[in-house]
C-alpha cells in the first residue's frame, strides 16, 4: 500500500477486464434464452466459481507465473541455499492483491446468481459449491507450478501454457460440455478443470443425483501431486546462472 492510487487503480483494472467477459455473458443471453439448457443465472454460478478460483490463484500462486524472471536475475540461486522450501519462496516473491478486484467482482455476482437460479441450497449443494471453488483453484494452481517447471528447461515459460491457464478461465465461464465430448474428455482426464467445475456443477443444478459427481473435485487435488513432480524434476536439473 505504499503507492495506494497505482494499487486502486490497478483494481479497478482487473475489476473492468473480467468485466468485458460478463457483459459477453449478459448479451449472449439477451439474445439466446438458454446455451445448452442451461440459463442466464446457471451459467453465472459457473463464471463467478472460476473467477474465484483464478483471481486466488493468481493472487497467492503468482510468483510461479513469473518464475523465468526469478531464474534469470539469478534470485533462484539464493533461494536455494535458504532453510525454506522452495515452493514456499516462490510463492512469497509475489503475492498479487491486486487481483481483488476480479475477486468482488466473482463474489457480487455469485451472491446474486445463488437466489436467481432457483436452487434450493441444501447442505449437500453448498458443500459441492465449495468443493467446485476450492477444486478450481487447485486446478489453475497446478498449471501455474507446471508453466514455472518448464522454465527449468527453456528458461522461458512457454506461451501455450496461457491456453490453459487464462484459456481455462475463459472457458470455464460456460459448463465445459458446450464445447463437445472431445474437450470434455481433455478437461476431464489432462487438465481436470471439468471435474471441480462441470460434474460438481450438474450435481447442484439437479442434472444428476449421482454423489459421484459431488466428489469429482478431489481429483484436483491429485492432479497436484504430478505437479509437484515435474517441478522437483526440474530443481534436480537446475543448473546455476553462474551470477
Amino acid at each position: 500500500m505504499q503507492y495506494k492510487a497505482s494499487f486502486f487503480m490497478s483494481v479497478f483494472g482487473q475489476f473492468l477486464t473480467s468485466f468485458a467477459t460478463f457483459l459477453t455473458i449478459y448479451f449472449l443471453f439477451q439474445r439466446f434464452s438458454n446455451v445448452d439448457g442451461y440459463t442466464f443465472s446457471e451459467i453465472l454460478i459457473c463464471y463467478s466459481s472460476v473467477i474465484f478460483a483464478f483471481s486466488t490463484a493468481e493472487c497467492f500462486f503468482r510468483g510461479f507465473d513469473g518464475f523465468a524472471r526469478i531464474i534469470g536475475n539469478g534470485e533462484f540461486d539464493r533461494m536455494m541455499v535458504r532453510p525454506r522450501p522452495l515452493v514456499l519462496q516462490v510463492m512469497g516473491q509475489r503475492i498479487e492483491f491486486t487481483r481483488i478486484g476480479r475477486f468482488l467482482q466473482s463474489i457480487a455476482i455469485l451472491i446474486y446468481a445463488l437466489p436467481a437460479s432457483g436452487i434450493i441450497w441444501t447442505p449437500d449443494k453448498i458443500f459441492a459449491l465449495a468443493l467446485m471453488i476450492i477444486g478450481e483453484t487447485a486446478v489453475f494452481t497446478g498449471l501455474f507450478i507446471i508453466y514455472a517447471s518448464i522454465c527449468f528447461f527453456t528458461l522461458e515459460g512457454l506461451e501455450f501454457m496461457n491456453v490453459f491457464t487464462d484459456g481455462g478461465r475463459e472457458l470455464g465461464s460456460y459448463p465445459i460440455d458446450i464445447y463437445g465430448r472431445g474437450v470434455l474428455i481433455f478437461y476431464t482426464f489432462v487438465v481436470p478443470l471439468a471435474c471441480a467445475q462441470y460434474y460438481p456443477f450438474r450435481y447442484i443444478i439437479g442434472r444428476t443425483s449421482d454423489i459421484a459427481a459431488l466428489l469429482t473435485p478431489v481429483y484436483c487435488f491429485i492432479f497436484l501431486i504430478p505437479c509437484y513432480f515435474v517441478w522437483r524434476l526440474g530443481v534436480r536439473h537446475y543448473r546455476s546462472s553462474g551470477s
